[in-house]
């Protein structure tokens, strides 16, 4: 039998590597010959440069850069084993678990650190950059990240501009005489997988500010300033930016990478199918188990189960999926291409005893999958 694992990891307890590990034992307990194909995935957001790097033997690069507050953090980012392409989490140099609560201020976030990252990977050779922008505290329209690549936003006297969304109603020229001329040969991929405009009642400032930290009155600033900025961008670049969708996630960072590095933005799942090269691999197999920490009915909006699904169903290959949580709505993934799906939690226990516990959770729970197939031959 042709098994390939290919799940998300299970946040809080295991990486998509370790997941696909204590399935791979689950399945060896009964059927020992079995050939088994282990794909750790990931969505684009959270754990996708820990995955990618496991799926493809790469490595990770730590580095210290400026966070959302200008203070140092120590991020990393992620060099695939094809040694070209490197994988970034904005989250990690700018995102909104950098800052405690109560110093969460996207008039003054940054997003500086991810341009010191999409640096230094340059700088190391990479040509291909996939960036993930889920989680950002910021909504500065990608300007500090620019910044760190060299952009310069000047004011009316010709002085740099500060850091942060208040400081964009600033900018009168944009300056890119000193932008760094290695990434005119780099290509950007970004994984997004929201459709907000720049600016309105569904851009960035109104949609994502309030969770960043913006009152009100924030807000309105926020997107006001957004307006300003991206009035420029069109001018400066003779494109259409303001309603391009996804151009606000990440507080505008999506419209940053459109102009500055010329970025495509793509579903995050469906760049780690294309990197982990999923879609021959499932097509091999007789049997795909997949999974995440909860499925729900959040999970078919392009979640890890319902990409590895979807790809399944093109080769009419049997799918089971499995999960810490089963919520509302997840039955509706039996139309979308997931044959079943089980919890791991098999007798009542706290959240706390079911993440310490998840190995040997998923562990157990494949094995009896597996046993249940093994007694499905004999009565079919």
């Amino acid at each position: 039998m042709n098994i390939v694992i290919a799940p998300d990891s299970f946040k809080g307890s295991l990486t998509a590597s370790e997941v696909c590990n204590c399935v791979e034992k689950g399945i060896k307990k009964v059927i020992s010959d079995a050939n088994i194909v282990k794909v750790p995935m990931a969505d684009g957001g959270e754990g996708t440069v820990q995955s990618l790097v496991d799926a493809t033997l790469g490595r990770i690069v730590k580095k210290r850069v400026k966070g959302p507050l200008l203070e140092e953090v120590e991020a990393f980012y992620g060099i695939l084993g094809d040694g070209k392409t490197a994988v970034i989490e904005m989250a990690a140099a700018s995102g909104l678990t950098l800052i405690e609560e109560n110093e969460r201020n996207p008039l003054k976030t940054t997003t500086y650190g991810t341009g010191e990252l999409i640096k230094d990977a340059v700088d190391k050779g990479c040509s291909k950059i996939i960036i993930g922008i889920g989680g950002s505290a910021t909504n500065d329209g990608g300007t500090g990240m620019a910044m760190a690549l060299g952009a310069k936003f000047l004011n009316k006297n010709g002085e740099s501009i500060g850091f942060g969304g208040g400081e964009l109603a600033n900018i009168d020229k944009i300056d890119l005489t000193s932008f760094n001329s290695l990434l005119k040969n780099v290509t950007i991929i970004a994984a997004c997988d929201v459709d907000n405009p720049l600016c309105g009642e569904k851009g960035a400032s109104y949609v994502y500010g309030p969770q960043k930290g913006a009152t009100k009155d924030m807000v309105e600033i926020l997107d006001k300033n957004l307006l300003h900025y991206g009035k420029l961008l069109e001018k400066k670049f003779n494109k259409g930016i303001i309603d391009y969708p996804g151009a606000g996630a990440a507080g505008g960072l999506g419209a940053g990478l459109l102009v500055f590095l010329d970025a495509q933005l793509k579903r995050g799942i469906d760049i780690v199918i294309e990197v982990t090269e999923l879609e021959k691999k499932v097509s091999q197999a007789d049997l795909v188990i997949t999974g995440e920490g909860n499925i729900d009915f959040q999970t078919s909006f392009g979640k890890t189960p319902y990409g590895v699904a979807k790809i399944s169903k093109k080769y009419n290959k049997p799918v089971i999926a499995i999960a810490g949580g089963i919520g509302d709505g997840a039955e509706e993934l039996y139309n979308k291409g997931i044959d079943s799906i089980f919890s791991i939690v098999d007798r009542p226990l706290s959240l706390e005893e079911a993440i310490r516990n998840g190995a040997e959770l998923v562990e157990n729970t494949v094995e009896r999958i597996i046993r249940l197939i093994n007694i499905s031959k004999n009565i079919f």
